[in-house]
């Protein structure tokens, strides 16, 4: 894999971009297909947890571009989820960046406290309602005045990330940034199934998706 392109702006497409966002700026390394999905599917669904470090390898050629970034907080999942899955994989990658980086990781300073809908399917206004009110902030004194990393997977139409965003702005974050392995480009209705598949054998490009 290696990065092509980067498109420059601050925004999602046009159909997701729905006023102004709580993060300050947000970007994906590729696009959500070929080889780049079917290795998020792989460390996902399969399990394959060896893959978080070279896929942290290419969220740490974004960190370089993001400013001052003072630590590191994946997006959290459920308890329910996380014991169905046996790991979170925004964590894998976030602690995998932390080491790459030498910036420390927060696990505990964003909580998931609601069970939400997966999000596949959803339209946007149904994913942000399905979030809303799902994340509390913990140990906000972590956090206060500080510059904040936020680490997902995949983004699409940036409804979770922006209610993290949010919750830990109120929390007192300086600012956030969204990092995330991959940008979903397809319509909503149109999203990828949840188990892992051939991929085609494109490579990567790095895609702005700014306040995504």
């Amino acid at each position: 894999m290696e990065s092509e392109t980067v498109l420059e702006g601050s925004g999602l497409c046009g159909e997701c971009r729905v006023g102004p966002t709580e993060f300050n700026w947000a970007r994906g390394y590729g696009e959500y297909d070929g080889v780049l999905r079917h290795l998020i599917h792989l460390l996902k669904y399969a399990g394959m947890r060896p893959l978080a470090r070279p896929l942290a390898e290419r969220l740490a050629s974004l960190l370089a571009q993001a400013g001052p970034v003072d630590l590191i907080v994946p997006v959290p999942l459920h308890r329910r989820r996380r014991w169905s899955r046996g790991f979170n994989q925004a964590e894998l990658l976030a602690e995998a960046l932390g080491r790459l980086s030498g910036l420390p990781v927060e696990t505990s300073v964003l909580r998931r406290y609601r069970p939400t809908l997966s999000q596949t399917g959803l339209t946007r206004e149904q994913r942000r309602q399905n979030v809303k009110g799902a994340f509390r902030a913990g140990h906000p004194g972590r956090i206060a005045g500080k510059n904040v990393a936020l680490v997902d997977d995949v983004i699409t139409t940036g409804a979770t990330v922006d209610a993290c965003a949010a919750v830990l702005k109120r929390a007192g974050a300086a600012g956030v940034v969204v990092l995330a392995i991959a940008r979903a480009r397809v319509r909503i209705g149109e999203l990828e199934p949840v188990q892992p598949t051939v991929p085609n054998r494109s490579p990567a490009r790095e895609v702005s998706c700014g306040t995504a």
